[in-house]
């Protein structure tokens, strides 16, 4: 199983990124999935899930309405597209995979994780 997240770059506040998750070894549509960030000095937190089908989602509170996430199972892909982006956005971003098609907020729930992107707001 592998993940690999990209699409991070340095932006300025304000601006906007699409992440990008690729999944292979696994069948992604049996996957609930997430996103979780890692600020410098922080602990990881969680960002955003998505269900198998996409058809649930959810928000950490701090990036509700400006981030939206969702999968394309065909491809095998889950994107974040980050609007209005902040600087205490900046983090390192992984995508994970829950057996699970409605998994929890933390990481012990997720089995599988990416890499990480590194998304840098500057001001």
């Amino acid at each position: 199983v592998q993940l690999q997240a990209s699409g991070g770059g340095l932006v300025q506040v304000g601006d906007s990124l699409r992440l990008l998750c690729t999944a292979s070894g696994l069948t992604f549509s049996r996957y609930g999935m997430a996103w979780f960030r890692q600020a410098p000095g922080k602990e990881r937190e969680f960002v955003s899930r998505i269900s198998r089908s996409g058809s649930v989602t959810k928000y950490a509170e701090s990036v509700k309405g400006r981030f939206t996430i969702s999968r394309d199972n065909a491809k095998n892909m889950m994107y974040l597209q980050m609007n209005t982006l902040k600087p205490e956005d900046t983090a390192v971003y992984y995508c994970a995979a829950s057996f699970s098609n409605w998994p929890g907020m933390t990481s012990d729930d997720y089995h599988y994780w990416g890499q990480g992107t590194l998304v840098t707001v500057s001001s």
